[in-house]
């Protein structure tokens, strides 16, 4: 009698023990899962750190002319507005662009490599000016640009642009021109129609090599809407 006791305890506690054993054993093999699941849903690295950190400046774009070496001075003296200063630095602010607020923006020539990786964007020498009546505001800015300097990805997000975006800038005298984007033009290096004015506007141009060959440019056009002195 007390032999069959035994037999029957010891079986019973076999069993719990095998319940047991089969519960650990779901709760391990259900965790593996999700980690598992988890590890498909996380995003890779190399995901990761190319939305963190854009691709550098390429030996082939540093090798390419960013914009027109300079604008064509018009026959015509055209009408200024506003009176000029005579500092002529430009202050840019691109709501639009995160990376664009308050950037000073000098006026030269687009083979000036020292302007250019310095600074955000630069005013292409012998184009418009926000003063004048009639004028085509050329600006033009790297896309990748240089770590540690104002032209580090400047205009890297210059096509998240939309018609009626509005553009700010500012001169000398703390004068604030506000413009609104209305076209967007792609179009070869070699095409330079897009430095002329437009009759009877004034207009900034915001330009930057196209992606991901830099082959051709982007540029952005906004009119003039208001002025504040």
């Amino acid at each position: 009698m007390r032999l069959r006791n035994v037999v029957l305890i010891l079986a019973a506690l076999t069993v719990v023990l095998m319940l047991a054993a089969c519960s650990s054993s779901g709760q391990a093999s259900d965790g593996g899962g999700k980690d598992q699941q988890a590890q498909k849903q996380k995003p890779s690295e190399k995901a990761t750190e190319g939305k963190k950190e854009p691709p550098k400046m390429t030996k082939e774009a540093k090798g390419k002319q960013i914009a027109p070496k300079k604008g064509k001075v018009q026959r015509k003296v055209v009408a200024n507005s506003l009176e000029p200063p005579k500092d002529k630095t430009l202050k840019l602010t691109i709501p639009a662009i995160k990376q664009i607020e308050d950037d000073t923006i000098p006026t030269g020539k687009g083979t000036n490599e020292v302007l250019f990786h310095d600074h955000a964007a630069v005013h292409l020498r012998d184009t418009g000016f926000p003063w004048q009546r009639t004028a085509n505001v050329y600006i033009a800015g790297h896309r990748i640009g240089f770590p540690g300097t104002d032209s580090n990805l400047a205009f890297y997000d210059l096509e998240d642009l939309k018609k009626g975006d509005k553009v700010y800038l500012e001169d000398a005298k703390g004068r604030k021109y506000t413009y609104q984007v209305f076209a967007k033009l792609v179009v070869e290096p070699a095409n330079l129609s897009v430095l002329k004015p437009i009759k009877g506007k004034n207009i900034v141009s915001l330009q930057t090599c196209t992606l991901p060959d830099y082959t051709n440019r982007v540029i952005y056009r906004a009119v003039l809407k208001d002025v504040k002195t």
